[in-house]
C-alpha cells in the first residue's frame, strides 16, 4: 500500500479550512499534518478545529520541517509565487492554489525555481480532477455531439465586502483571477488546445478598483470560440455549455461541485426545444479536492504522472494576461 504524503498548510485561508483540508484529511494518499500562520494562536486554533497534530506561528517554520514532505498553499494570489518558491527551496513539492501568479513574468520564476531544486510545482485546478469534466472532455473527443465549436460559460456571486481579499486590487483580487480563471482552464481542457487572440471587457468597481464584470470571447485553433462572463457583484450562478454540430452538453454545477452528491450532465440532441432530446448523466458522488490531491501525492510517489503541471499553468497565466491587457487596449489582442 502507497505510504501517504505528509502535507503542511501555508496559512489558515477559508478555502483551506473550509474545502480542502477536509478533503485530503479524507483522501486515500494525503496526510495533513501541519499547518501555519503568522499569528500562532490562529494556527493552533484551527489546527484543534481540524484535527492537524503541528501548528506553526510562521511559515518559515513550517518549511524547516523534514517530516513535510509537501506544501498546499492558499494564500492571497499575490504571494502564491514567493511562498512556493520559498517551500520549493525547502525541499517540499508545492500544490497552489489558483491563479498561479499575478502575470506570466512572475509566474516562470516559479518554473526556474521547479527545476532549480527537483520539485514538484502545480496549480490546484481541482475541477479537472472531477469525473463530470472528464466524462465531458470523454464526450467530446468521442464525436457524440459532433465538431464541438463553441463553449459559453458564466459564472458569478456577489460579494462587495471590502475586507475580503477578494475586493482588494493590489493583492490580485477581482473575478478574473478568481473565476474567470475556471472559464479558461475548462475551455482549454476541453478543445485540448491553447487560445490564439482574445478580446476582453473590464467594468470595475469603483471603490476597490478590481474588475466585477468580466467578458471575454477568445478564438482557439479550427475557429472555436469560448465566450464568458463571469462576476463578484452579481446573483449566485454557474453553468457551462460546451456546443457542438450534432448535440450540447450542459455542466449544471461546474465549479463548485458539491460533495457526496452525483453531479449532472445532460447531453442533449437537439431534437426539440423543451428537451426531447436530452438525457441526463449522473457522476459518482466525489469531492474533487481530495481527487486532486490524491493524483498530486501519486505524482511524488512516482505512481503516476500530474497531468497539467507547471507548464500548462504558463498557458494558462498567458491568457489571463491577454484578458487584462485586450480590456486596457480595447482591441483583439494575440496570446
Amino acid at each position: 500500500m502507497t505510504k501517504p504524503v505528509s502535507f503542511g498548510v501555508i496559512s489558515t485561508a477559508r478555502i483551506g479550512w473550509e474545502k480542502v483540508i477536509p478533503a485530503m484529511q479524507q483522501s486515500k494518499l494525503c496526510k495533513i499534518d501541519a499547518i501555519c500562520s503568522r499569528d500562532l494562536a490562529s494556527a493552533q486554533a484551527m489546527a484543534k478545529k481540524l484535527g492537524i497534530a503541528k501548528a506553526y506561528g510562521s511559515y518559515e517554520a513550517m518549511l524547516a520541517d523534514a517530516d513535510i514532505e509537501a506544501v498546499y498553499n492558499p494564500l492571497p494570489n499575490h504571494l502564491h509565487v514567493q511562498w512556493s518558491i520559498a517551500a520549493l527551496k525547502a525541499g517540499k513539492h508545492t500544490l497552489c492554489e489558483k491563479p498561479i501568479g499575478l502575470d506570466v513574468k512572475e509566474a516562470l520564476k516559479l518554473v526556474a525555481a521547479q527545476k532549480k531544486y527537483g520539485k514538484l510545482a502545480a496549480e490546484a485546478f481541482m475541477v479537472r480532477h472531477h469525473p463530470q469534466w472528464q466524462r465531458a472532455r470523454q464526450l467530446v473527443r468521442s464525436g457524440e455531439i459532433g465538431d464541438v465549436r463553441s463553449i459559453q460559460t458564466f459564472f458569478s456571486y456577489f460579494n462587495d465586502d471590502a475586507d475580503n481579499v477578494r475586493n482588494q486590487a493590489d493583492i490580485g483580487g477581482g473575478g478574473v483571477y478568481d473565476i474567470g480563471c475556471y472559464a479558461i482552464v475548462t475551455a482549454r481542457y476541453i478543445f485540448g488546445a491553447e487560445p490564439e487572440r482574445v478580446v476582453g471587457l473590464i467594468e470595475r468597481d469603483p471603490k476597490f478598483g478590481t474588475d466585477r464584470l468580466a467578458s471575454a470571447l477568445m478564438e482557439f485553433p479550427g475557429q472555436r470560440h469560448l465566450t464568458f462572463s463571469v462576476s463578484t457583484q452579481l446573483v449566485s450562478y454557474q453553468r457551462v455549455q460546451i456546443c457542438g454540430t450534432k448535440g450540447r452538453i450542459e455542466v449544471q454545477i461546474p465549479f463548485n461541485a458539491i460533495p457526496g452528491e452525483g453531479m449532472k450532465l445532460l447531453i442533449d440532441t437537439g431534437a426539440g426545444l423543451s428537451g426531447e432530446g436530452i438525457r441526463t448523466e449522473v457522476m459518482p458522488a466525489c469531492d474533487q479536492y481530495g481527487l486532486q490531491g490524491d493524483a498530486f501525492a501519486k505524482a511524488i510517489r512516482g505512481e503516476g504522472t500530474f497531468e497539467f503541471g507547471i507548464a500548462d499553468s504558463i498557458g494558462q497565466m498567458k491568457v489571463i494576461d491577454g484578458v487584462f491587457k485586450s480590456a486596457k487596449l480595447n482591441r483583439w489582442v494575440k496570446i
